[in-house]
């Protein structure tokens, strides 16, 4: 499976509530294998959410994670 390309921190600050687990594979700059290894063994550093088939993260977690600005919450 081809590696896409890392997110931008600007790319990060501008994802939504709720970016899928590819996008937070993206900003973390890890393969999609390396991301569901992760969720499957229970070992992914920040809170992964299923909804269906779907698996989203909460972007303070992810933004948290990254070391960046939560702008929505007005800290620094």
């Amino acid at each position: 499976m081809s590696a896409a390309a890392a997110l931008s921190a600007d790319d990060v600050l501008a994802l939504p509530a709720m970016p899928t687990a590819k996008q937070a594979f993206q900003a973390m700059n890890i393969s999609q294998d390396s991301g569901y290894a992760l969720i499957a063994s229970d070992e992914f550093p920040i809170e992964v959410l299923k909804f269906g088939r779907a698996f989203r993260v909460r972007r303070s977690d992810l933004l948290a994670l990254l070391g960046l600005p939560d702008s929505s919450t007005g800290e620094a």
